[in-house]
């Protein structure tokens, strides 16, 4: 199996640039230097010992000295020269071995085994090493079909949202109009009960529309709305609130910001956010004229927003489960809609790279949800 090959290794600083060959090299050149002086040294001063004093026990003492010096001589040479045998072959070589591996699976070829002998200390690490590339490559391998699954459960999606879009509304559409015709043509005749009858009907069409319209937005976040850009927030909840005048001006509603900056997004997609969580402010209102304000401070590399309303609240116990799709907190005869709005709001938050939630503590009547979006950079702030 070859994928594709780590990014090169970095550059190795200061005295870590000399391979340790080379250490040693140069130790053993200074080392072969100081041996060869010091033998010199040694046999030149005792030449001299016996120039000076030409004595017969000292020069018979000089020669038995120079003979043990020799010998030692000759065993510090014999150390030295098995000690680089040693360090050549059971050291060096085993490192050479075990980096040329490294080279082959940094550069692809991930099945390549990386084993060395000896000595004992390289030989563990190669075998932790071995071991970590092993699992690596097992979830890599994992990770390739969940990524084909997955790959193939989107275009199955994407199949699925067609068919929604126009298969599946045309026979509710069908269903709508022609039982509207139907109490239209025989509505004299029908008493209360069918009409009550063909208002379920029609009803029960326009909300399955109205469903699948929510489902098609749901599933099209992340995919088919556009990349993600630097966007000014302003811009985004300005077309939220133009897109909501009319009920705005309905309700009475009165809706205040803060100065709202530049963030990286996808503009369609944050605006659908904020119309989202303004009109669930101005549908959950209480009996006061709703307030909505939306807010915003600056949390790390991200910038975290709020929108905080005067409505009737949310429990806290509730906090998770309100974002769940399809899980509604009051009948749909009292609060109308799919439940649907804000598990689209978090989903929209989570694509951008951030979190959705509802603040328990938030003082004050009403609730407040937080998210946080990605900034722009400091140039955009």
């Amino acid at each position: 199996m070859s994928i594709h090959p780590l990014p090169p290794p970095r550059e190795p600083i200061g005295l870590g640039r000399l391979p340790v060959a080379r250490w040693f090299l140069f130790t053993g050149a200074v080392a072969g230097v100081a041996f060869v002086t010091g033998v010199a040294v040694t046999l030149s001063m005792s030449m001299r010992a016996l120039e000076i004093n030409e004595r017969p026990d000292v020069a018979a003492q000089l020669n038995r000295l120079n003979a043990a010096l020799i010998v030692l001589f000759t065993v510090l040479l014999a150390c030295g020269i098995g000690l680089a045998i040693i360090v050549r072959y059971a050291v060096l070589k085993p490192i050479d071995q075990l980096t040329e591996q490294i080279r082959k699976v940094a550069a692809g070829d991930f099945d390549h085994t990386l084993q060395v002998d000896r000595p004992a200390e390289l030989a563990e690490l190669s075998s932790h090493a071995d071991s970590m590339r092993g699992r690596i490559v097992s979830a890599w391998r994992v990770a390739t079909e969940q990524t084909e699954e997955l790959r193939r459960s989107n275009s199955e999606l994407e199949q699925f949202a067609y068919v929604a879009s126009h298969d599946l509304q045309e026979p509710l559409r069908k269903v709508a109009s022609f039982t509207q015709m139907l109490e239209q043509r025989y509505g004299p005749q029908l008493d209360e009960r069918a009409r009550q009858y063909i208002h379920y009907a029609v009803d029960g069409a326009k909300r399955m529309q109205l469903l699948i319209n929510d489902l098609l937005d749901f599933s099209r976040v992340g995919r088919v709305t556009g990349e993600r850009t630097v966007i000014d927030s302003d811009e985004a909840l300005n077309s939220a609130l133009e897109n909501l005048s009319a009920t705005i001006e309905d309700t009475g509603t009165t809706v205040t910001r803060d100065e709202l900056p530049k963030v990286k997004g996808n503009r369609l997609q944050l605006t659908q956010l904020f119309q989202n969580l303004i009109e669930n402010a101005m549908k959950f209102r209480s009996e006061e004229p709703p307030r909505v304000h939306i807010g915003v401070r600056r949390s790390g590399d991200k910038w975290e927003f709020t929108c905080s309303d005067n409505g009737i609240g949310i429990e806290p116990k509730y906090a998770d489960r309100i974002f769940l799709i399809f899980q509604r907190l009051h009948p749909r005869d009292v609060y109308p809609g799919t439940g649907i709005g804000l598990a689209l709001c978090r989903k929209i938050v989570e694509y951008h790279g951030g979190q959705l939630w509802l603040d328990r503590g938030a003082e004050g009547q009403g609730s407040t949800f937080r998210w946080t979006l990605p900034a722009a950079g400091d140039d955009d702030d």
